[in-house]
């Protein structure tokens, strides 16, 4: 049962046959975690595996390139790097050199792992290859013996949130300089490489199975795995365990092609009763093709298990049977998709103004503002997530507000303007955020409780009047905070309420104070949230970050709280059938 995921905490859970696929994972596309849901989600994490990507493909042309040759027209080629952390440049990959063009149009295209939670500088040089050198294989190709074009530079996310997915650039001399001649232009095209949007979604059901249990009734849950050309198979997905049940009917499974393979490839299912600790009992198997499935469907008719025999003697058939009772092509589009097509991220932040933060005035505050430029925790997380998402919010007017602290009125209040603004409570850009934030701290005094209630509120209010107007928004609030939430119940049931918006909520813990209750609200163990009356959140909209964990590892806070937000994007999208703008929605062909 190593395949399996129901040894992990929260393994009654479904795994990989969820919709909220967002990239694909960094690592073997066979090793069965390629679906992504709350326990998938808590695989990766338990197991240290790297953050999702999507592989993009950068395609380039340039207009009106500089001749650098004397009889005839330079030999253009575009070399892509990209510019780490410590502002060191890591080279991508190389177009092909072509001859004697001003205006090239490239093939060669440069693969590159984008991430949402990353802000991916790119720099790209164009060269004219001497003609001495055009037996050369490109890789092979030293830069400096080559004419230097021109250069231009961009942020990934720039070209994925165009329409068009194209971005045109000026050519600058070496170091930005660009003087009076014009260079020309350099157009970087970027396309997903995926090879189907393809998918279906499954609802199997089971009837006599049998009961493996003594004093009670199996709990079954069906395993799927694809059969490789070894012989072997390997896991890609598992339904939830239903409990004491021979005739279970399982939630939906969205399975891709990329999954499944093609139509006619064999699966292997499994039905199995679940036990706690992971000594699952084998019910019975079965093994059929997804076209087969589909036959099971349209002609309303069980497939008998078999028990494998441990001799060499016939399988033995059980009475137990396996029925589909949906089956639906669909395609399943990407995080890029919806971006690309128009769909925006809304940027909202909410500061902690409680008195635990210390005196700003002291240096040992939480809140002190350096005059060396150095940013406080708070700066920190305001800087380092904003730059990322600025990228997919179009106005760049961001709601920013203040709780725990008292006003000029004497007043304290758990959700104020942090602009100081009565009537306002939007800020111009990332700039103006941090700038609200250190006016304020001249404005407001620390008091308390911690309370989040009414921020959550506010900012759900805003998410859900938006839906009024237009459903190609999503919005993400970042609540940065110090403390011990005093309105933990009132939390969970304004999170549960807001499950059901398009809306993410993002929580950084700065300081030494225990942050428990903010691991719980989380649901990184694949139990969902409940209200004090007993209402289930409709899905996982909190990450929570506790700043110190961030900072003793390589993660900045960005990367460590926005890795899951495309996959909770994607649940809301999908869960309301609502497809990127520039797709039609003419059901796909799967063969």
């Amino acid at each position: 049962m190593g395949g399996c995921f129901s040894d992990v905490r929260g393994g009654k859970q479904a795994i990989g046959g969820g919709q909220e696929r967002p990239f694909e994972a960094n690592s073997n596309p066979n090793n069965g975690v390629a679906g992504q849901n709350d326990a998938v989600q808590f695989f990766h994490r338990a197991r240290g595996l790297h953050p999702l990507f999507t592989q993009l493909e950068l395609s380039f042309s340039a207009s009106n390139l500089i001749d650098r040759d004397i009889t005839s027209k330079s030999d253009p080629m575009v070399v892509v790097f990209a510019k780490k952390r410590d502002s060191k440049v890591e080279e991508l990959g190389r177009t092909e050199v072509i001859l004697n063009s001003l205006n090239p149009v490239w093939i060669n295209k440069v693969t590159i792992a984008y991430q949402f939670e990353m802000v991916q500088q790119l720099v790209f040089y164009v060269f004219d290859v001497d003609t001495k050198f055009h037996n050369t294989p490109v890789q092979m190709l030293n830069l400096k013996d080559q004419d230097f074009l021109g250069e231009a530079n961009c942020v990934l996310s720039e070209i994925v949130t165009k329409r068009s997915r194209s971005l045109t650039l000026n050519l600058q001399g070496k170091n930005a300089r660009r003087g009076m001649r014009n260079l020309g232009t350099l157009t970087v095209h970027a396309e997903e490489t995926v090879a189907s949007r393809s998918a279906v979604e499954i609802v199997f059901r089971c009837s006599n199975l049998t009961n493996t249990d003594l004093f009670s009734k199996s709990d079954p849950f069906l395993r799927i795995s694809r059969v490789v050309e070894s012989g072997g198979y390997v896991p890609i997905c598992k339904t939830e365990a239903i409990d004491n049940n021979l005739n279970p009917i399982w939630k939906p499974l969205c399975l891709s092609m990329q999954q499944f393979g093609s139509k006619d490839d064999p699966l292997i299912i499994e039905c199995f009763d679940f036990n706690a600790n992971g000594n699952h009992v084998l019910i019975g198997k079965i093994q059929k093709s997804v076209a087969d499935l589909e036959k099971l469907y349209v002609e309303k008719i069980g497939a008998n298990f078999f028990f494998p025999s441990s001799h060499r003697g016939p399988d033995k058939v059980l009475k137990g049977q396996l029925y589909v009772d949906r089956f639906l092509e669909k395609e399943q589009f990407s995080f890029v998709d919806y971006i690309s097509s128009g769909f925006e991220l809304n940027f909202m932040v909410a500061v902690d103004f409680t008195a635990s933060n210390g005196d700003p005035r002291n240096r040992d505050s939480l809140h002190y503002i350096d005059p060396s430029g150095r940013l406080n925790s708070y700066q920190q997380a305001i800087m380092e997530v904003g730059e990322v998402i600025h990228f997919y919010d179009s106005d760049k007017r961001f709601p920013a507000w203040g709780f725990g602290g008292r006003l000029m009125n004497g007043g304290v209040s758990h959700c104020f303007n942090l602009n100081g603004s009565a009537t306002s409570f939007e800020v111009e850009g990332v700039e103006g955020i941090m700038a609200a934030y250190a006016s304020s701290l001249h404005n407001v005094s620390l008091a308390g409780p911690t309370l989040f209630g009414q921020v959550i509120n506010n900012a759900a209010q805003i998410a859900g009047d938006s839906l009024t107007h237009h459903n190609n928004k999503y919005y993400v609030l970042l609540i940065i905070t110090d403390g011990v939430l005093t309105d933990i119940q009132e939390t969970k049931d304004a999170l549960v309420r807001a499950s059901d918006l398009p809306f993410s909520i993002l929580i950084v813990g700065v300081g030494a104070a225990d942050f428990t209750q903010m691991e719980i609200l989380d649901a990184d163990n694949g139990l969902r949230l409940e209200s004090s009356t007993g209402r289930v959140a409709t899905r996982d909209i909190v990450q929570f970050v506790p700043m110190r964990e961030v900072q003793s590892g390589q993660k900045s806070v960005a990367e460590a709280l926005l890795e899951e937000l495309p996959a909770q994007f994607l649940t809301y999208m999908r869960s309301r059938d609502i497809k990127p703008r520039t797709f039609s929605s003419a059901p796909p062909q799967i063969s």
